[in-house]
């Protein structure tokens, strides 16, 4: 088996199909964007490279001169642990432990060349909501920009020696026909009964320009400090300018008290129901194949991207306020055209979202892992911590 590291825009082309060859004859893998996949290796597109970052990835081949495994390393500038932490990622192989273990041998050569003292795999160079982990139940279709691999990865990485660092868990309701926890509703009541507080969704111009605004806002506030960065107006206006083109106003939720924005949950259409007919490619013909479905199949699945109270207010019935307010208002009429809803993973280590969603009587759909590897084989292990 021989390993090279790709630079030439074949051995790019490759990375992207080797994948596709692998996963050929199983249905429940839906190809990503290769737009997306290289954006995350290109200077021009990721931002972290400017800031720093670095990233490298290779392809393993056989004694024939074939593809049968892939795999990516990072260093990501903006991550702050106690001993220095890379990143593997992109991470596909045939069905040989062998080959899996050269692949990750790699990747930690490489780290360690650069000073790293541990590597967090299977992970993305940019943010956790995307290719974060790595799937171990639920092989149902993924979410887009989310990760699906074989069930024998998981022996691959644990054989190896890597140790689960936090569990991420997708959970699912549907949204009719399934009731609430009746403390949750009691909660909500009291809250929904305050004049003082105003739930509502966006549309119109509060859409395109006030909720930008709120949103950051209310993340700043929320989920900053555990995120370990906050969100300029820049940042957040350019979020809501890519989501425009799948945008839905009615997933897009803001609570208010006396007229300040305390809370919110934004969702979007599930639109790998359509990337699945794209095959990878958002050519002409692709984005022809892609508003076709969009008329004539439409999503009928919603994705939670991210729920958030802010701290003053968490813990008083405001999040069960604001799903009472909601599905009073949209989710319990039949004319609703998205009959589930997933909730973009929440990791272990946020007890309180994982109980918001069992008060939903949402029930664990997906579970990734998460794993580290630590060079030094005799340093003790640590979970990620809980946020409190």
């Amino acid at each position: 088996m021989k390993i090279i590291e790709v630079s030439s825009p074949s051995q790019k082309v490759e990375f992207l199909e080797m994948a596709a060859r692998l996963y050929r004859n199983e249905k429940n893998w839906i190809r990503p964007l290769d737009k997306d996949i290289e954006g995350v290796f290109d200077p021009a597109s990721n931002k972290l490279f400017k800031q720093g970052g670095k990233a490298k990835r290779w392809l393993l081949l056989d004694e024939k001169g074939q593809t049968i495994g892939r795999i990516a390393a990072f260093i990501h500038p903006k991550w702050k642990e106690k001993q220095p932490t890379g990143g593997l990622g992109f991470f596909e192989c045939i069905d040989d432990q062998k080959a899996a273990f050269l692949l990750f041998d790699t990747g930690k050569a490489w780290l360690d060349s650069q000073g790293m003292e541990a590597m967090d795999g299977p992970v993305n160079f940019g943010e956790r909501d995307k290719w974060w982990g790595l799937l171990v139940k639920g092989f149902s279709p993924p979410n887009y920009n989310m990760p699906w691999n074989f069930d024998y990865y998981k022996s691959f990485f644990e054989s190896y020696g890597f140790q689960i660092y936090f569990k991420q868990y997708t959970y699912m309701r549907p949204v009719q026909g399934v009731g609430f926890d009746k403390k949750m509703v009691e909660r909500a009541n009291k809250v929904i009964g305050d004049p003082d507080f105003d739930f509502r969704h966006m549309q119109g111009k509060e859409l395109s320009e006030k909720a930008p605004e709120y949103f950051m806002n209310v993340y700043n506030k929320a989920w900053a400090r555990h995120m370990g960065k906050s969100l300029t107006i820049r940042e957040t206006q350019l979020m809501f300018s890519k989501m425009k083109p799948i945008m839905d106003g009615r997933l897009i939720y803001f609570g208010f008290f006396k007229g300040e924005p305390i809370s919110f949950f934004i969702n979007i259409p599930e639109i790998n129901q359509l990337f699945k007919y794209v095959n990878g490619k958002l050519d002409l013909l692709g984005k022809l194949k892609f508003l076709y479905h969009k008329i004539f199949n439409p999503p009928n699945k919603m994705l939670g991207l991210v729920f958030g109270v802010v701290p003053a207010f968490q813990g008083k019935g405001v999040e069960s306020a604001m799903i009472m307010a909601y599905n009073e208002k949209f989710a319990r009429h039949d004319s609703f055209p998205y009959k589930t809803i997933e909730m973009n993973w929440i990791g272990d280590f946020n007890p309180k979202m994982m109980r918001v969603c069992e008060q939903l009587n949402a029930e664990i759909y997906k579970t990734h892992h998460t794993y580290r590897y630590l060079f030094d084989r005799d340093k003790p292990f640590e979970r990620h911590p809980i946020f409190e």
